[in-house]
């Protein structure tokens, strides 16, 4: 089986934010996304460039078109939701976003009247149907498939400085689960998700794509839902680790980050150098370490075994990657990763939140709509 990579600029960028619509009053969950999907459609009657549809009536996704900048991908973002806002504000409903509601039941929440959302309800059954979660994914551009494999070798080894920066799912139900990133396990357990195989080149992932459509588990590409993955159709790899962010702030800081650390790669390949990479075993610890401990975390770093603590082995990767984000101007956004490294991560600030209102979740939700407002962790 074949499969095209499409022509796309080197680092361009492009972000993708899965936002919850909350009821302004209670914080629970609101099904209106089709009311403001309806109000905010061309005259025309096509789909909205950067407003759309998500498997849940309780959420809308806003994405941008293919940025040169983080911060030219920032300014698509806010003119999304200030459309958004133009609805949801007379109907006092608010934007926000973390990796789960702290409260909502998912038993309660509404699909999305669509074929393929029915289709994958009906085949992952209990599974699909706890998908109540949110997610930031970033796409950047690589200019040659090639680079893509071993790019996407690379990055995993920043798997857990990514997932552990944007950890943001303690709760679920109305209860502390004990980790930071809730979604990134409840996520995995659908059919495809996970951590992707390490691929030695392009024509093992053709391979192994046809063997999944032939055995009937995916239909197309698409359906291949690893936390990394290549995506040929717009000539990208996709980043779909972080849990949802509750503000933009966070939002370009970790699209930033993931820009730089794509470019970094693409240099050193550019250069000869080996790229970094760990084996898979140490990758998946990696996942688990950092999606239960987050910033406590001691994660893997070296094919040899060394480890670190995140929060160090992350300052260590700012230093590092200086030089590229002048290179790509975002050193504005990526200095932001320094803002989550002062004030804590989300689901830091959001356990924070409940010990101080003896442990209500509905305080949480609050502080999220709060930050969500203003555009930074608060």
């Amino acid at each position: 089986m074949q499969i095209p990579f499409a022509r796309s600029a080197r680092s361009t960028l492009g972000v993708e934010w899965e936002l919850a619509l909350v009821d302004a009053d209670s914080g629970d969950l609101r099904q209106v996304a089709q009311t403001v999907l309806d109000a905010v459609a061309p005259e025309d009657g096509a789909e909205h460039p950067t407003i759309k549809q998500e498997l849940l009536l309780n959420t809308v996704e806003i994405v941008t078109g293919v940025c040169r900048t983080v911060g030219e991908a920032a300014a698509d973002l806010e003119r999304s939701i200030a459309e958004i806002r133009a609805v949801t504000d007379p109907l006092r409903v608010e934007l926000m976003c973390a990796g789960t509601h702290p409260f909502a039941q998912w038993s309660n929440q509404k699909v999305t009247d669509k074929q393929r959302y029915a289709t994958l309800i009906d085949r992952t059954q209990w599974w699909g149907r706890q998908m109540l979660i949110y997610g930031v994914h970033v796409h950047v551009g690589i200019e040659d498939r090639d680079k893509v494999l071993p790019i996407l070798r690379a990055m995993l080894t920043y798997f857990p400085h990514l997932q552990s920066l944007s950890a943001s799912s303690p709760f679920w139900g109305g209860k502390d689960t004990g980790y930071a990133s809730n979604r990134a396990l409840m996520f995995q357990q659908l059919p495809t998700a996970g951590l992707p195989f390490q691929f030695d080149d392009w024509a093992q992932l053709e391979a192994y794509t046809g063997d999944m459509v032939h055995t009937g588990v995916i239909d197309q590409f698409d359906e291949i839902r690893w936390d990394l993955r290549p995506s040929p159709r717009f000539g990208t790899l996709e980043m779909r680790i972080c849990d949802g962010a509750s503000n933009l702030t966070e939002v370009t800081a970790f699209a930033a980050m993931i820009q730089c650390l794509v470019e970094h790669f693409s240099t050193m390949l550019d250069e000869g150098k080996e790229t970094p990479h760990l084996q898979p075993w140490f990758a998946q610890e990696n996942k688990w370490r950092s999606a239960r401990y987050g910033m406590d975390a001691i994660i893997i770093t070296s094919a040899r075994g060394d480890e670190e603590l995140v929060g160090d082995a992350v300052e260590r990767m700012l230093v590092d990657l200086e030089p590229t984000a002048e290179r790509l101007g975002c050193q504005a956004e990526l200095d932001g990763v320094r803002t989550i490294l002062h004030k804590g991560a989300s689901y830091q600030r959001q356990r924070a939140v409940a010990r101080r209102n003896s442990g209500e979740l509905d305080a949480v939700v609050s502080s999220l709509v709060k930050e969500m407002r203003a555009g930074r962790p608060l």
